[in-house]
C-alpha cells in the first residue's frame, strides 16, 4: 500500500499543478481580465473587470499619453531634449541609466518607455511636463478622469509600487482606445520591437508582438504585488479588438492566457465600422460622422485624416475631409484631372452646413463651467455618438493664381492644409520624424491660400520625378497613419 500511494502521488500533484492553471481567476486572487470589441463596443469576456488592481508599468501607458497630448499642443517636438534630474536618475531598474545632468531627445523618451519601459525616462517626461512627479500624477488623474478612468488613480508615472495607484481592467481598455483614437501616428510606437540607444539595443518586453497575428501593442507590466499585466491590441480579418490581462502569475502563463482569449474571442468580433472620428470645432466640439467613399472611386477618393494645429489644451485636433471628387472627374484610375486640395481642414465648422448636428450634439451634452476639461466634455459627446447625422465638411479649393513654384515641378505629395503655418510644418517635421529616409530627398513646402475667406497652409513635399515614386510614398505614410495624396504639380 505504500509502494502504491507513493507511486500515485505525483500524479495528483501534476493533475492539482494543470488545474491550477487553468482556472486563474479562482486560483489567483490579483487576477482580472476583459476583452473588448472595439467596432462594436460589446464586451466579449470579462472576469473581474471592474475589480481594483495595481497596473505597475502599465501606468506609463498614461504617461506617453500626456506627452502625446504636449506633442500635439506644440510645447514639445520628437526633438526636444528633456533634462535628466538627479531624482530621476536614482530611479530603480528597469532604467536606462540615464546620468543626472544630462538630456534625452522626446522620441528616444517615447521609445525607452514603451520597449524598455524605463522607469528614470518616466520621472524625466513627469518633470519636464509637470516640474515634479507629484504635480504629473495630477495632471494624470485629471485626464484619466475625462476619459472615463472612474475606477484609476495615479500616483507616480512609471508604476513602481505605491499602495494608491490602482485601476481596473476596464480602464486600461478605455486608455488603450483613446490612445489608437487621439494619436493614430503616436501610437504606432507601442508596435516597435527593438530599441537601440548609445549602442545598447533594447527588445520590447511584449513578446506578443510579431508572435500573434494582428497584435500590434500595446504595453507589459510587473511588481510583485501586481503580477504580470498585459494590455494588447488586435486588428485583423476587419475585427478589431482589446484585450487586457491583470496579476497572471508569471510571464509565461499571462502570455498563455492572454493568446487564449485572444483566440477564442477574436473571431467572434464584429466586422462592423468602428465608431466616427470626434471633431472638435473652436467654441463649438461635436461628433461627426466622415462619409464611406463610393466603391467606383474609393481606390483613388479615400477619406483621409489630417492634422489642425493644436490648441493650448487638451483640445482633440480637428479634422474633417470630404470625398476626392466626383465619379465623373476621374478617368481610368487617374486623379491628374482631380481639384488639388482634397486633403484639407476646414477651419469654419460651425458654419450653416454643420449647425443642425452640432446643435444636436450640444443639446445632448450637460452644461458644463467654462474651465471644465475639454476632454470631459468629448466624453460626453461619445455617449451620444449613436444618431448624429452624417456631415461633409471640406470641399476642394481652385488652384491659386500664379505659376508653381519652381520646386514643385513634377509630381508632390501633400499631407494636410490646415489653419496655421506652425500647424503645416509640424506636421511636416512629424512626417520627417517618422519617415527617417524616406523623405530626405525630398523638399519640404508649406503654401499660405486663401478658402472662404480664411487662410489655409498646405504641407507638402515636392521632387517626386513621376507618379508612381509619389504614391508609392504616400503609401508609406498611410501605413504609418498619415494622411497623403499624390498629385502633379
Amino acid at each position: 500500500m505504500r509502494f502504491r500511494s507513493f507511486r500515485i502521488l505525483p500524479t495528483i500533484l501534476v493533475v492539482l499543478a494543470l488545474a491550477g492553471a487553468t482556472q486563474p481567476a479562482m486560483a489567483n486572487p490579483r487576477y482580472a481580465a476583459i476583452v473588448f470589441d472595439a467596432n462594436s463596443g460589446e464586451t466579449l469576456f470579462s472576469r473581474h473587470a471592474d475589480a481594483t488592481r495595481y497596473p505597475a508599468s502599465l501606468t506609463k501607458i498614461m504617461t506617453l499619453y500626456v506627452l502625446f497630448e504636449e506633442l500635439e499642443a506644440g510645447r514639445f517636438t520628437l526633438s526636444s531634449r528633456l533634462p535628466v534630474s538627479a531624482n530621476a536618475a536614482r530611479q530603480p531598474p528597469s532604467k536606462l541609466g540615464l546620468g543626472a545632468g544630462t538630456s534625452i531627445k522626446v522620441e528616444d523618451a517615447i521609445q525607452a518607455l514603451t520597449t524598455k519601459s524605463a522607469n528614470d525616462v518616466s520621472v524625466v517626461v513627469a518633470e519636464a511636463i509637470s516640474g515634479s512627479v507629484a504635480a504629473f500624477a495630477q495632471r494624470m488623474n485629471r485626464t484619466a478622469q475625462a476619459l472615463g478612468m472612474n475606477g484609476t488613480t495615479f500616483r507616480n508615472p512609471h508604476g513602481l509600487p505605491n499602495s494608491g495607484q490602482v485601476t481596473t481592467a476596464r480602464d486600461m481598455v478605455l486608455l488603450a482606445r483613446a490612445v489608437q483614437d487621439r494619436f493614430p501616428s503616436y501610437y504606432s510606437y507601442f508596435s516597435v520591437t527593438s530599441f537601440t540607444y548609445r549602442g545598447t539595443r533594447y527588445r520590447n518586453h511584449n513578446r506578443l508582438l510579431g508572435a500573434v497575428r494582428g497584435v500590434d501593442g500595446i504595453k507589459t507590466g510587473y511588481t510583485r504585488a501586481s503580477g504580470y499585466n498585459l494590455v494588447s491590441n488586435v486588428s485583423r480579418d476587419g475585427r478589431h479588438i482589446i484585450a487586457v490581462v491583470l496579476g497572471g502569475r508569471t510571464g509565461a502563463s499571462r502570455n498563455a492566457h492572454m493568446r487564449d482569449r485572444i483566440a477564442e474571442h477574436q473571431p467572434r468580433a464584429s466586422r462592423s465600422e468602428p465608431p466616427p472620428p470626434l471633431i472638435v470645432a473652436t467654441g463649438s466640439p461635436f461628433l461627426a460622422r466622415v462619409p464611406r467613399a463610393r466603391p467606383d472611386i474609393e481606390a483613388e477618393a479615400e477619406i483621409l485624416m489630417s492634422y489642425a494645429a493644436a490648441q493650448p489644451s487638451h483640445d482633440l485636433v480637428a479634422a474633417a475631409l470630404a470625398e476626392a471628387a466626383q465619379a465623373e472627374q476621374i478617368a481610368e484610375g487617374d486623379v491628374s484631372d482631380v481639384a488639388e486640395d482634397e486633403i484639407i481642414v476646414v477651419p469654419d465648422l460651425i458654419g450653416e452646413r454643420i449647425h443642425a448636428a452640432s446643435a444636436v450634439a450640444e443639446l445632448a451634452v450637460p452644461a458644463q463651467p467654462a474651465d471644465a476639461d475639454p476632454i470631459a466634455r468629448l466624453t460626453e459627446l461619445a455617449r451620444i455618438r449613436a444618431g448624429t447625422q452624417d456631415l461633409v465638411a471640406a470641399a476642394p479649393l481652385p488652384r491659386p493664381a500664379g505659376a508653381a513654384s519652381p520646386s514643385e515641378a513634377g509630381w508632390h505629395i501633400q499631407i494636410g492644409a490646415v489653419p496655421t503655418e506652425a500647424g503645416a510644418l509640424a506636421l511636416i517635421e512629424e512626417a520627417q520624424a517618422t519617415m527617417g529616409p524616406v523623405l530626405a530627398s525630398l523638399a519640404p513646402l508649406t503654401q499660405e491660400i486663401e478658402h472662404r475667406g480664411e487662410t489655409l497652409y498646405r504641407a507638402r513635399f515636392a521632387g517626386f520625378s513621376n507618379k508612381e515614386e509619389a504614391r508609392d510614398t504616400c503609401d508609406e505614410l498611410k501605413s504609418r497613419s498619415f494622411a497623403c495624396l499624390a498629385m502633379p504639380s
